[in-house]
Order: C-alpha cells, then sequence, then structure tokens
C-alpha cells in the first residue's frame, strides 16, 4: 500500500479528478470536503502528506492548519488560485509546507506531493547529532531541542535549520538555501523562503524580533550565529 495522501477540497470534481490521478501513481487516497471533515480524517487515517484548499466552508483551510499544527508536522501544501496567491503565503506563515497554483498539471501536482514527501522522510540514524551552542538538531530522531527544551519543525524549516546549522556563521544567499533546499525538493521562491525563516525564529529565538540564532546578513541572506555570539547577544 503507498503513502497516504488526504485531498481536502470543496469541489466534488476536483477531489475526484486529484484522487484518481494520485492513486494511478501509486498513492492511498483520502478525502474531505472541508476542514472539519480533514481534521476526522487525519486524525484517523494519519496522513503523509496534505494536500489544502483554502477558501471552503464549515472550517477554511486557515483554521485546519491552526489546529492541525497543534497536532502533528506532516507535510501540507497549499493549493490556491493565481489571484488568490498571498492567501498561500498566509498559509505558509501557519505552517504550510510549500502551494501550487490553480490551475495545475497533475504531473506538477504529484511532483510536489512526492517533494514534500522526500523532506519528511527519515533521515539516516546513524548521522550524529549537529550541535551548536544551545541549539542540537538530531536528524536520527528528527528533533531539535533549544536550550534543552524540544521546538516542533515542520519538515522544511527542519530541513533549512539543519543547512544554517552544518556551517555555523556561513553566510548563506537566499538564492543558494532555494537551491540547497531544492536538492530536497523544495519548490518555493524567496519570497517563501523569508516566510519559512520568520517561522523558524518564532520557534526557536527567545525573541523573534531580535534573533539571536537565525541573523539576517542584510542585502546577502542568512546565518546561523556562532556560538560566541548567541552568547552576546543573550
Amino acid at each position: 500500500m503507498g503513502q497516504t495522501i488526504l485531498v481536502v477540497d470543496d469541489k466534488a470534481s476536483v477531489r475526484q479528478l486529484v484522487r484518481d490521478y494520485l492513486a494511478e501513481q501509486g498513492f492511498t487516497v483520502v478525502t474531505a470536503a472541508n476542514g472539519r471533515e480533514a481534521l476526522f480524517a487525519a486524525r484517523h487515517e494519519n496522513p503523509d502528506a496534505i494536500l489544502l484548499d483554502i477558501m471552503m466552508p464549515e472550517m477554511d483551510g486557515y483554521q485546519f492548519l491552526k489546529l492541525y499544527r497543534r497536532e502533528r508536522s506532516v507535510p501540507v501544501i497549499i493549493v490556491t488560485a493565481k489571484d488568490e496567491e498571498s492567501d498561500a503565503v498566509m498559509g505558509l506563515e501557519l505552517g504550510a509546507d510549500d502551494y501550487v497554483i490553480k490551475p495545475f498539471r497533475m504531473r506538477e501536482l504529484a511532483a510536489r506531493v512526492r517533494a514534500v514527501l522526500r523532506r519528511a522522510e527519515p533521515p539516516d540514524p546513524n548521522r550524529r547529532p549537529l550541535h551548536v551552542g544551545d541549539l542540537l538538531l538530531d536528524e536520527g530522531t528528527h528533533t531539535v531541542t533549544v536550550r534543552g527544551k524540544a521546538a516542533d519543525l515542520t519538515p522544511t524549516e527542519f530541513k533549512l535549520l539543519g543547512l544554517l546549522m552544518a556551517a555555523p556563521g556561513r553566510v548563506f544567499t537566499r538564492e543558494q538555501l532555494v537551491d540547497r533546499l531544492a536538492e530536497v525538493g523544495y519548490s518555493g521562491l524567496e519570497r517563501t523562503l523569508n516566510v519559512h525563516i520568520r517561522n523558524l525564529r518564532a520557534k526557536i529565538e527567545p525573541n523573534p524580533d531580535q534573533p539571536q540564532y537565525v541573523e539576517t546578513v542584510f542585502g546577502v541572506g542568512y546565518r546561523l550565529a556562532r556560538p560566541s555570539a548567541q552568547l552576546g547577544a543573550a
């Protein structure tokens, strides 16, 4: 049995179309017509990824994300119309991993699904944890702790932090980070990268408005502060 994808859309024709195509690609597909049905399905079916429409009756995609992100960090792809692209960015701010714009090609949609699934795959358990100052990232257990407290990151946030922690003090341009994430299936733009950075800071920084871990190098990109700099900022 293939990995399970939850398709959430209030239009029955869209649900059926996506369901049939993904099933042909070897996925197990469950569907929901609104956020309430999606919560029930997600809790009982334990999907590996979710395709989520935004504008739905009873409970929209935003409300679903707010509630579900408290429970699990399963990859979520927002599905939105071109003139509603700002809605997708808001979804990213709530914890979505990626988005696709309607109308989309089914082959592109399947590629995006496989991409977020790759990012969520368990890493090599034999890889040594990354330890930089107060940050500990263990790829073997897919966990992050900050000053001994667990931080619940989405797959994209986890990969992003891992890239930065692997080279403390090194400045990565936004283009470089997008390219590195692309190697594990990230298909976002620089603007969405900035949203992921903001979400990451909200989860690991004592004060996200004055970051002491993930620093902005204005006009260039981002870097992870070296431990001495972190201590100096504390």
